[in-house]
């Protein structure tokens, strides 16, 4: 196997990494609480980035992505880890963290709006397509359900609500970043600033109990390994691999995402959950033609 097909097949291990960030965080949390397990796992990573990643000095990061990267990733990353500690059980986690997934529509969107990036008519079908897919996943057994799709979200709208913030707090990182960072990569930097946020919540919340188990612990270093180990895992994929294939992977996360957190949560989803995570999956695959994109975006967790 040669060098790029080498670092292509570590990108996508990196998408398989991700993939599996729900259902970790839901049981981090479940064990730790929203806060304090979303601490130590954004700690461990920490730790797992200086390892996998490294470490760039402060000085050499352009003034601007050291502000608004730091901010808005810290953001974003805050919204994804409550948003799914918060959620008031495993389905609801799920639904959560597939509205995250709006992310890649939404990036795109921010690119031809803030970066003048070309597209074509494909986005607006693309775009339609992904909002639908959500509508329908959070309608519930009754697929497209207006009703039921309110009362999901009236049942817990802080989770909600933070995920669909994080996947548009995402949109701008991505667009911002492409335009300031300079090729930089701040992502070990961001993630220590993440776990100190996280840490002075927990203490100005009085903390909380933990549950030190050892499954606790068990899905805590799995957690913390995928968001380290796929951060640099990513990276070693887009500099070296074959970015087509990674950018057009990267868009059936959802789908995979879904397929792995029912299994780590033990937690069945019906067919029209499988309609719309699938629906969601096209949209981003439209836009993304409709660009007719040759790089990938950065992805998150």
């Amino acid at each position: 196997m040669n060098h790029t097909n080498k670092a292509t097949l570590t990108g996508l291990v990196a998408i398989l990494l991700w993939s599996s960030i729900v259902g970790l965080i839901r049981n981090v949390s479940e064990h730790l609480g929203p806060t304090g397990g979303a601490a130590m796992m954004y700690s461990l990573a920490s730790v797992f980035l200086l390892l996998s990643v490294g470490w760039v000095r402060l000085d050499e990061f352009p003034r601007r992505y050291l502000i608004w990267g730091s901010l808005l990733f810290v953001a974003y990353e805050l919204c994804l880890a409550l948003s799914i500690g918060h959620a008031n059980s495993a389905q609801q986690a799920i639904e959560v963290g597939m509205v995250n997934y709006l992310w890649p529509v939404f990036t795109i969107v921010a690119a031809i709006l803030f970066n003048g990036q070309r597209s074509n008519w494909l986005i607006v079908p693309g775009f339609a397509l992904s909002i639908a897919g959500i509508c329908r996943v959070l309608g519930g057994e009754q697929g497209f359900d207006a009703a039921g799709m309110l009362a999901n979200v009236r049942d817990n709208p802080l989770s909600y609500g933070l995920a669909f913030g994080g996947a548009l707090v995402w949109a701008a990182y991505c667009a911002l970043t492409a335009r300031i960072a300079n090729g930089k990569n701040g992502v070990t930097l961001f993630f220590i600033l993440v776990s100190l946020t996280l840490w002075s919540k927990y203490a100005l919340q009085g903390g909380g109990r933990m549950d030190f188990s050892l499954d606790a612990m068990l899905y805590l270093v799995l957690a913390a390994a995928a968001m380290g180990f796929g951060y640099g895992a990513w990276n070693i994929g887009i500099l070296h691999g074959n970015v087509t294939i990674l950018a057009g992977a990267s868009y059936f996360t959802p789908v995979l995402s879904a397929a792995l957190s029912s299994v780590l949560l033990h937690t069945p989803l019906s067919w029209a959950f499988w309609q719309g995570a699938a629906m969601v999956c096209g949209g981003a695959i439209l836009c993304w033609l409709a660009t007719r994109a040759r790089r990938a975006a950065p992805t998150p967790a």
